[in-house]
């Protein structure tokens, strides 16, 4: 399929070329305000389908509200019609079609000339209406918060907040894209005023706090939930206006003779990682917890772990080793240790249920 897509170096058409040149079945004919309207035309001789993505949000006058999403949406309907082409049409609106604005007013004429061109064609199109869409590679100090808040929280730059109680209404870049591809399936019937769907409810002060839980996390190593809803989707996007010189941040450990460790990160409500390293022959632990419990891997060198119940003299062993991705469960009641008992070095990945809690590290010495 030849899928023209105009509008094409901008936030939303970044990631949907991205995402299309993911599959092969799809041919790619871009325009942007870099190409003339001989170049358009010649497209539309083409193309199978079309992604009607251009459009002003951020004029110098009103005049070209009107000229970038109005008089453009209506060229590109003539040049259609012109070479007869029944192209279907996605067209990109904005909730502000409903509001009294010119903005709004351009973005509202432009459906109606995309309405009228299926009706006259009985040619699918499909007009989304989107709110506030945020994501990688989104413009900074242009039309997104987020985008703005994202780069000045990982630059080290203020934010300025009004009002925290301002409600927003988000779509993710990602979901948006899945929504535009699926419209491309030749199975999919045109559809009016389409909604992109979750759209998140958030307050500024609900996006600052989260904004700013991400950014003391390198120093805290606690990450909040950031695997489902719109805390993973804000997340990533944060991730995305890092500096390229500060993807990576030193950890804080401790060192004695025995060797080194160091926490890496401690989650909510699912416990921390931690590694350590202990020299050949030494041996660590000798203590049990009455409800915390562990799981240790050893991904290099090799050791021998012992637990014993601490009501009984039974000792229980394991040696492992790099060459079996082994864990052992550091068992609630039972006292344990990990002896590198090899000649390098022994690293120790570990988990514990819970984050340490120097006021009550429910650990107790007792020798196995």
């Amino acid at each position: 399929m030849k899928v023209l897509i105009t509008g094409s170096n901008g936030f939303i058409a970044k990631n949907l070329i991205v995402a299309l040149n993911r599959n092969a079945d799809y041919e790619l004919f871009l325009f942007n305000r870099n190409n003339s309207l001989s170049e358009l035309e010649a497209l539309i001789k083409i193309a199978d389908f079309i992604i009607h993505l251009a459009g002003v949000n951020r004029p110098e006058n009103v005049s070209e509200f009107y000229q970038g999403n109005t008089d453009l949406t209506k060229t590109l309907i003539e040049l259609t019609e012109k070479h007869k082409r029944d192209i279907p049409l996605l067209f990109a609106s904005s909730t502000q079609a409903i509001h009294d604005n010119d903005y709004g007013k351009s973005k509202l004429a432009a459906e109606e000339l995309v309405y009228t061109y299926s009706q006259r064609n009985k040619v699918p199109v499909f007009i989304y209406r989107l709110p506030n869409v945020f994501g990688k590679w989104c413009r900074p100090n242009y039309n997104s918060v987020i985008a703005t808040w994202c780069y000045n929280t990982t630059h080290d730059l203020p934010i300025q907040i009004n009002n925290r109680n301002t409600l927003l209404s988000l779509v993710y870049i990602d979901d948006v894209i899945e929504s535009f591809i699926s419209c491309l399936d030749s199975t999919t019937q045109a559809q009016l005023l389409i909604d992109v769907k979750p759209v998140y409810k958030k307050t500024l002060d609900e996006i600052e706090t989260l904004l700013t839980q991400f950014k003391n996390s390198r120093e805290s190593l606690l990450i909040t939930r950031v695997g489902d809803g719109f805390e993973r989707a804000l997340y990533g996007t944060y991730l995305s206006y890092l500096p390229t010189d500060n993807f990576s941040y030193e950890l804080k450990g401790h060192s004695d003779a025995r060797g080194t460790f160091y926490e890496i990160l401690k989650t909510i409500d699912s416990g921390q990682f931690s590694i350590s390293t202990t020299q050949s022959g030494i041996t660590r632990g000798n203590h049990y917890h009455d409800t915390k419990n562990e799981k240790f891997l050893v991904i290099k060198g090799e050791a021998l772990i012992e637990l014993r119940h601490i009501l009984t003299e039974d000792i229980i062993q394991y040696p492992v080793s790099e060459k079996k991705m082994q864990i052992v469960e550091m068992i609630t009641g039972y006292t344990h240790n990990i002896t590198n008992t090899g000649d390098t070095e022994m690293v120790l990945l570990i988990w514990a249920n819970e984050t340490f809690k120097p006021e009550h590290p429910d650990t107790h010495f007792l020798k196995v």
